[in-house]
């Protein structure tokens, strides 16, 4: 099951448990009940602590762990590897005693939560999103003895699966009720709980002294930028809905330079950590809710709170762009998708589309062709505008349709999924149909800019904040770097570089007046 290397650096996690633990199975005759048993097996055999049961279950095949003589509240049913191979390290870990690195005021929030939780989460595990949920609810879990929580491998347990509908992971449940869809923070999920909290986190905020450098936004720019100025021995906050930004949403990366390949969960949890090291002041599940000028700047925040600052780094990002066509919000994780590496495999042996034609689209092509049935890929130009390697890759599979001058004007459906589409070739003007089980929309992004119209910050008619050679805007003190920017190109590294350079330029400006 696992290779020597990976036993090896497992061997040595391992050795941070501090009590004993037990890893309950429950399993049958079949092909994965026995590759989940060889699992199990080879993990308690790297530690004296990990003892293994054989316990049936509701679903088969599962493991749960728990501490010794405690009933277990944390459940994998499927194999939790892939992905999901740190989610089951890290609850081997924290039921043998070994603390986690959530902030502690937050532990307690959650050990103090009253009434019964039990949560189920389906994944797929090629999800690169999934691992944070299923982390999380693990973790919550294992803290308090009033919340359960299982994760449900979706490719294993397909009629859960088409009962729930479930088309887009992750998604949790929460005593049978459907509580979240996608990623979520820790933070987050507690909040939804605890509500009582954001009132809480907002007076806190509040009482928080001004910043010489605040950056809005936590992706590659806003990670930059925060290192720099901190760096500089300044007085540093970052603040953003969540860690990572758009870069959570990226599975392979492979054109960071001297890093021939790694995911972007990875290097986001690299970014963090960097960060960490700087004391920079880290405020997460907070979105901004514009910015003013006067003595100093303040960001007012979603929550009613307000920070101030003597100069603020904006680098909020990007999202993917949205069809805005009728039937699409109806259809959202129900057929419509944005992540095809998350959800592509809950359309196995199906037809589906993709709509664009640029690198984003035809990568996603490429990787569905090789679960589904089907791809149709719809560009609106008369050409693909994807890199010619990735478009004689994809012309050359069999199960990859292209068709251009197409103008996608409607998601169908039944009420409950998705069944197909309509789209107009704008050349001739004819209207047309396909029969698609999935829509995985791939046509670039928007940048996370709302919150600043009608400020002093001048934006492109795109939405762009206008930025001069220094990472400057319009707005006095203020800066701003990466994907949310008048920037060219929208790459990590670029990114990386303007959130540097927006930093220095904060920082002459602090000296300078």
């Amino acid at each position: 099951m696992l290779d020597a290397n990976i036993k090896k650096q497992l061997d040595t996690y391992l050795q941070n448990i501090v009590s004993p633990i037990a890893i309950s199975v429950s399993g049958d005759d079949t092909a994965k009940s026995n590759e989940l048993l060889a699992l199990a097996t080879e993990i308690s055999a790297l530690s004296s602590k990990i003892t293994l049961e054989h316990t049936p279950a509701a679903r088969t095949p599962s493991m749960s762990i728990a501490p010794v003589g405690q009933t277990p509240r944390v459940n994998f049913a499927g194999i939790p590897l892939g992905h999901e191979f740190t989610s089951l390290v890290l609850a081997l870990l924290q039921a043998g005693g070994h603390p986690s690195k959530a902030a502690p005021e937050l532990q307690e929030q959650i050990s103090n939560l009253e009434g019964q939780y039990h949560f189920e989460t389906y994944i797929s595990l090629s999800c690169q999103n999934c691992p944070e949920v299923v982390q999380a609810l693990n973790l919550m879990a294992t803290l308090n003895p009033n919340i359960t929580h299982v994760m449900i491998d979706g490719a294993l347990f397909q009629d859960e699966v088409n009962q729930r509908q479930v088309m887009a992971v992750p998604a949790v449940y929460l005593n049978g009720e459907h509580f979240g869809q996608g990623r979520m923070s820790l933070e987050e999920m507690v909040g939804k709980l605890d509500t009582g909290a954001a009132s809480r986190k907002a007076a806190a905020l509040n009482e928080k002294e001004p910043y010489d450098v605040l950056v809005v936004g936590g992706g590659p720019a806003g990670a930059a930028a925060a290192i720099y100025a901190a760096r500089k021995g300044i007085r540093t906050g970052l603040v953003a809905e969540r860690f990572g930004g758009q870069v959570m949403d990226t599975l392979g990366i492979e054109n960071f330079i001297s890093v021939p390949y790694t995911e972007g969960p990875r290097l986001a949890a690299g970014l963090e950590q960097h960060i960490k090291e700087y004391g920079v002041d880290i405020i997460t599940d907070q979105r901004a809710a514009g910015i003013h000028s006067g003595k100093l700047l303040e960001v007012p925040l979603a929550s009613g709170a307000t920070l101030s600052s003597k100069s603020v780094i904006l680098a909020t990002g990007a999202r993917w762009r949205e069809l805005n066509v009728p039937g699409e919000a109806e259809y959202r994780t129900k057929g419509v998708a944005y992540c095809p590496h998350c959800d592509g495999p809950f359309f196995k042996g199906k037809r589906v589309a993709v709509v664009g034609g640029g690198n984003s689209g035809i990568e996603a092509a490429i990787d569905l062709a090789g679960i589904v049935e089907h791809v149709t890929v719809l560009e609106f130009a008369d050409t693909l505008r994807a890199d010619e390697v990735l478009q004689r890759k994809a012309r050359s599979l069999g199960n990859i349709d292209i068709i251009t001058n197409a103008r996608t004007t409607e998601v169908l459906g039944d009420g409950s999924k998705v069944t197909g589409m309509k789209y107009t070739d704008w050349v001739s003007g004819d209207g047309r149909q396909l029969e698609v089980a999935g829509i995985f929309v791939q046509i670039g992004l928007v940048p996370n800019t709302e919150f600043l119209q009608g400020s002093e910050v001048e934006l492109t008619r795109f939405g762009e904040v206008m930025i001069d050679a220094k990472g400057a805007t319009s707005m006095a003190g203020v800066f701003a770097a990466g994907d949310a920017t008048t920037v060219p190109y929208k790459q990590i590294v670029i990114s990386m570089g303007a959130g540097a350079t927006a930093a220095l330029s904060a920082f002459d400006h602090l000296i300078r007046s």
